[in-house]
């Protein structure tokens, strides 16, 4: 027995000697990498410790497309970071938030983006590659991205096991090592103005399915529940934030008046502050979004002055 072990360790150590620092190596690449919506810089900032803030932003892409930290700093005069993930509703919302009180001054103030797809709980992860470089062996991400379609459980353990058949990321980070990378970011802390115009998204939706419904994941919303306490005892304020939304848009989810009635009776519940903007004017004005949910660069400058403004009766 005991010379089958030494056998085996013999086997497995030029291995492991091997497979550690191409792992480390290929990691340090693809963190170098813009793509993937800029998802990687705000990981990067969180792991790096640069993410420090007074004012954490918190939500979808209707939360790093729309609230400009930049305008919140100038005018309330403290240090703002937009941590939206893309493509994510609140379950992994709120690992980027564990990951970030974990490596990071806690902030005084979060603003959570709510919305229409908060509560609900997609099936795969999107943009899996994201987690690529730091979710070795790290118990949050494990907890909070098993579940869902994308990674397989040896994936989190077994170094180079999740890069293969990844041949993108591959290919980018060989470009890196041998020439070099852009260390210009596509965000800026967190966020990014989207300079388009309006597309034909919410009619093709409308003619492919009519109508949707928000199926709310039971999980998730105790997961929100459970934050929002946990946001109370560690005197964090929490203000809750719905940011316009094209009027026309409204109608396309079913039981929209369901999700925005749990919003405001948890903000009744915990004495939390509720700005919605759904009926704003802003709401309003096609020209201000590119498609029904987000805002362009010129509607989030517009929506960023006004809830900066609107901020200053609660920060």
């Amino acid at each position: 027995m005991k010379k089958f072990l030494i056998n085996t360790f013999i086997f497995i150590l030029p291995i492991l000697i091997v497979t550690f620092p191409l792992d480390y190596l290929i990691s340090y690449y693809l963190k170098k990498s813009h793509s993937f919506s800029g998802e990687l810089e705000v990981w990067n900032d969180i792991y790096e410790k640069k993410a420090g803030c007074d004012i954490a932003i918190y939500g979808s892409s209707r939360a790093w497309v729309h609230i400009n930290p930049k305008i919140l700093e100038d005018s309330l005069k403290y240090s703002v970071y937009n941590f939206g993930i893309d493509g994510h509703y609140f379950w992994l919302q709120y690992l980027r938030h564990l990951e970030l009180v974990k490596y990071n001054r806690k902030p005084k103030v979060i603003i959570l983006s709510v919305d229409n797809f908060s509560l609900q709980k997609r099936i795969e992860l999107y943009q899996p590659e994201q987690f690529l470089p730091y979710m070795l062996y790290n118990k949050d991400i494990i907890k909070y991205t098993s579940s869902f379609k994308g990674y397989k459980k040896y994936d989190y353990y077994v170094p180079l096991l999740r890069y293969a058949g990844k041949r993108k990321v591959l290919k980018t980070c060989l470009r890196f090592f041998l020439k070099g990378y852009s260390k210009k970011n596509f965000r800026e802390k967190g966020f990014v103005g989207m300079e388009r115009t309006w597309n034909s998204d919410l009619d093709k939706a409308k003619e492919k399915i009519g109508e949707y419904k928000i199926k709310i994941d039971p999980k998730t919303l105790e997961l929100f529940e459970n934050f929002i306490r946990e946001c109370i005892e560690s005197n964090i304020k929490l203000i809750f934030v719905y940011c316009p939304e094209y009027i026309e848009g409204q109608h396309f989810v079913k039981n929209r008046k369901q999700i925005i009635n749990i919003y405001k009776k948890l903000a009744i519940k915990y004495k939390l502050i509720y700005l919605d903007y759904s009926e704003d004017e802003i709401s309003k004005n096609r020209d201000l979004f590119y498609n029904a949910n987000h805002l362009n660069k010129n509607g989030a400058e517009i929506f960023s002055k006004k809830l900066a403004h609107d901020l200053k009766l609660y920060i």
